[in-house]
């Protein structure tokens, strides 16, 4: 089936809830403002109960179908922006200086939005729908205190779901996979203590410049050499912090960056190998050196028995010819791999405009902006999922 009737009705007050959204992004567990407005959409629909105050600013609201049934599903939308400047010259540009919903969460939560209230209106499914409106997807993970504050415990389902908009998709096309989808999302800060000293004599010191280079090299043969090359593992240097003035070696150099991998062994073989390389390379020199290592998001995996129903439920929306099964995992991370670690689910990636069109920028750009012509798509498709996971009976 194409998309749902109702739902292509309700494009219209979709795209007015994400724009208005877009003009007020805020970032993490700082969603006051957008909490509020998608709470007071959701108390117009006729919920069965609406809960706040998870994760801060993030929202579950219940809605039971027709029916007995005790079995239940969760749709997951984050609503988080970014700290970035919109350089977008639109009527609704972020009003919110040096913020702005530069990935998408903004459609992401109109279309649960919209899918909502479709579902609220017919509900013509048998069991129970939690809507999660989750904040701060992006590095502080909302997804995980969401999990932490009993999120599963409290609202019991046995699935999952989850979206994100892809430019250089095209509308109407939606892609997914069995396995690993997004990469696993690991930081680091390796601090270096040397002995500052007068640049016109070095030899009186202990120069960490000269011991954060050799790192830095040393750091990237983790991947190149000591992996196996049939596993991703990407580790970048992101920050280089030290030194105040021309003629000073500094005491102190600071490096930052982050690791991208899709298995957990991974993640300790470099967590390990890096400990170990700038321990002995700040021997080498009389420096000493302090690694802390943070595992920030898992890899998001989905599960294949219900990537196999998702992409039965995309084809009856969009097709078989729009749909893929094989979509290639990237190293980019996604804090719904919380969720998934808990519940089985799938996390789907659906089209936000063809190369050089509308909604083909690339996330995290100060020009993005999501394409309004997928909010029926996303909507329809939540819906579908319900009804189809949550069948009436006869």
């Amino acid at each position: 089936m194409p998309i749902i009737n109702r739902i292509g009705e309700l494009t219209d007050v979709m795209t007015e809830w994400r724009h208005e959204m877009h003009k007020h992004p805020e970032t993490a567990f700082e969603e006051v403002w957008t909490s509020q407005f998608i709470l007071e959409q959701l108390e117009t629909f006729g919920m069965d109960e609406i809960h706040t105050g998870i994760a801060k600013t993030g929202i579950v609201a219940v809605l039971k179908g027709q029916g007995g049934s005790t079995d239940a599903i969760g749709l997951r939308a984050d609503f988080d922006a970014l700290d970035i400047i919109e350089l977008n010259d639109i009527p609704y540009k972020s009003q919110n200086p040096g913020k702005m919903h530069a990935c998408g969460h903004d459609g992401h939560t109109a279309m649960l939005l919209g899918a909502a209230k479709y579902m609220a209106e017919t509900r013509n499914f048998d069991g129970t729908v939690y809507f999660i409106f989750q904040p701060a997807e992006e590095n502080e993970g909302g997804g995980r205190v969401m999990v932490e504050e009993g999120l599963f415990e409290r609202f019991p389902m046995r699935a999952v779901y989850g979206m994100h908009n892809s430019p250089g998709l095209p509308v109407g096309k939606i892609s997914m996979g069995p396995g690993p989808m997004m990469a696993g999302y690991d930081i680091f800060e390796i601090t270096i203590d040397g002995y500052g000293t007068h640049a016109a004599r070095p030899h009186q010191g202990v120069d960490p410049v000269i011991v954060q280079a050799q790192i830095v090299l040393s750091l990237q043969t983790i991947a190149s050499r000591q992996t196996d090359a049939i596993e991703s593992v990407v580790l970048s240097i992101t920050q280089v912090h030290g030194g105040d003035t021309w003629n000073v070696i500094p005491q102190q150099v600071t490096l930052r960056g982050t690791v991208r991998c899709f298995k957990p062994e991974m993640q300790d073989l470099v967590e390990e190998r890096m400990r170990k390389q700038c321990a002995a390379i700040a021997a080498a020199y009389d420096a000493t050196v302090e690694v802390r290592y943070e595992r920030r998001y898992p890899p998001t995996v989905n599960d294949p028995a219900q990537t196999d129903f998702c992409a039965e439920v995309a084809r009856s929306l969009a097709g078989a010819d729009n749909v893929a099964t094989d979509a290639r995992p990237v190293m980019g991370s996604e804090d719904f791999s919380f969720m998934l670690q808990q519940k089985p689910g799938c996390y789907i990636r659906m089209g936000n405009g063809a190369p050089g069109g509308a909604g083909s920028v690339v996330v995290h750009n100060p020009r993005y902006n999501f394409n309004d012509a997928a909010l029926p798509w996303g909507a329809s498709y939540w819906a579908q999922i319900a009804e189809q996971a949550l069948p009436r009976k006869g």
